[in-house]
């Protein structure tokens, strides 16, 4: 006789089911948000099957099944981060529970965990922008040289890197924010993007001249220009859909190397580099959290550390008393 799975009895229990599409349908919660809780819902029931010898009845597991739960954790080669995010799963498949009237609270409640070192987010410099927003162009230019010219659906490619660079950086999107744009989107006359952001929330950011002119230069490649619930940004010249978060981040990799920087930098990074150089140019942190879209302050006060060490820098550089 077969055991099943414990990964897939996990998936199909109908209150990882209704969790899951609570996830979806009422908290907006991305694709990764969505995959990476089900991931660590399924990795909880296998090691409850393993340990226990039956796939877990989450409304009877106490505190000390999660406190064994984190110690097998801790004996793997996972970070503290990993860690930290398959407890965060199940904090919230619990609280969705209580908020159902399945339980009055959550086993999870005071349940210690190890904290993260706190890591200030990579950025590029101001310098070093230009280098990056200038390297599709420089690339299309090279190809123009070759014997083989680019076909105009491979040009307009170009021309849509370089209005995604600007309007990330312009904006500091989130990646998904900005594959999700859509043509009607964006206010040409008050030069400013609604955005569609986590938990369906939307807000409006203001965009430079730099980038709506990059995106007008995108669209006269195309046949027709966007209009509508149509996506800014396509996947190809004369496709409907919208471009795909992994062609922006290998794209991205392509113009990093071209440009001469470290090609590991991800377009989360130009959200960074966003943040930091308005901190750096004296923007107050409630406006750069209203920009980027947290929710919660203490998200956005990371980038003070930043901002903060570079002036102990310069301090120790320049003070004659450092």
């Amino acid at each position: 006789m077969n055991t099943p799975d414990p990964a897939s009895t996990a998936a199909a229990d109908p209150e990882v089911v209704a969790f899951l599409t609570h996830l979806e349908t009422d908290r907006g919660a991305s694709p990764y948000t969505q995959r990476n809780y089900e991931q660590a819902l399924r990795e909880f029931a296998r090691w409850h099957q393993d340990q226990r010898g039956s796939p877990p009845s989450w409304r009877e597991l106490g505190r000390d099944d999660f406190r064994a739960f984190l110690r097998f954790l801790g004996r793997s080669s996972l970070g503290r981060a990993a860690v930290q995010l398959r407890f965060s799963a199940l904090r919230t498949f619990y609280r969705f529970l209580v908020r159902r009237g399945q339980l009055t609270r959550t086993p999870l409640r005071n349940l210690a965990l190890p904290r993260p070192p706190r890591r200030l987010p990579k950025f590029l410099t101001t310098g070093q922008i230009p280098a990056l927003l200038g390297a599709p162009m420089c690339e299309l230019e090279r190809l123009r040289q070759a014997d083989s010219p680019p076909s105009r659906e491979i040009e307009a490619d170009f021309w849509r890197d370089a209005a995604i660079l600007e309007t990330i950086y312009s904006c500091g999107l989130r990646i998904s924010e900005l594959c999700g744009l859509q043509a009607e989107d964006v206010d040409w006359n008050e030069q400013q993007l609604r955005i569609r952001g986590k938990g369906k929330k939307e807000r409006l950011v203001p965009i430079g001249a730099p980038a709506l002119e990059a995106i007008r230069a995108y669209w006269k490649r195309l046949e027709p220009a966007p209009g509508g619930a149509e996506p800014v940004f396509r996947a190809r010249a004369g496709s409907p859909d919208p471009v795909l978060p992994r062609t922006v981040q290998s794209r991205l990799k392509r113009y990093l190397a071209a440009a001469g920087l470290d090609p590991a930098l991800t377009p989360h990074k130009l959200r960074h580099s966003f943040a930091t150089h308005l901190l750096d140019a004296g923007a107050d942190l409630r406006s750069v959290q209203e920009l980027l879209g947290h929710t919660h302050l203490v998200t956005t006060q990371v980038y003070t550390h930043l901002t903060t060490e570079r002036l102990k820098r310069v301090y120790d550089a320049a003070h004659p008393r450092a």
